[in-house]
């Protein structure tokens, strides 16, 4: 499991990106339950997440923040990246955002992806 604990804070609201292997959807339900072992993501407001499998099978979950699973699916696709498994979590920080939530969704996702193929 690869974690950036904080990528970003925008009017109180703050984001990590966390993920790892996922070949399955019995995996996705680990690394899930695995992530949320730690209080901190298990009391985060949000731990949105998308998958693409080796077969083309897409899974997602928004966990509340409506549209974020798609996001991240699209950017997985646009990057041709499978059976990786990649959570954007949000700690809301009282202030809405409006779009610039997806725009952060992103943001998060490129930055894992970016270290988790090695910083380049």
């Amino acid at each position: 499991m690869l974690t950036l604990p904080n990528v970003l804070s925008d009017r109180g609201s703050r984001y990590a990106a966390s993920g790892g292997v996922a070949t399955s959807e019995p995996d996705v339900a680990a690394f899930l339950k695995n992530l949320k072992r730690n209080k901190k993501f298990a009391k985060a407001t949000h731990n949105s997440w998308g998958v693409i499998l080796a077969d083309g099978t897409a899974l997602k979950g928004d966990d509340g923040e409506a549209g974020a699973g798609m996001v991240i699916l699209r950017m997985l696709e646009r990057e041709d990246v499978r059976d990786v498994i990649v959570v954007v979590t949000r700690w809301y920080g009282g202030k809405h955002l409006g779009g610039d939530r997806f725009r952060h969704v992103q943001t998060c996702v490129a930055a894992f992806l970016t270290e988790w193929r090695g910083g380049s």
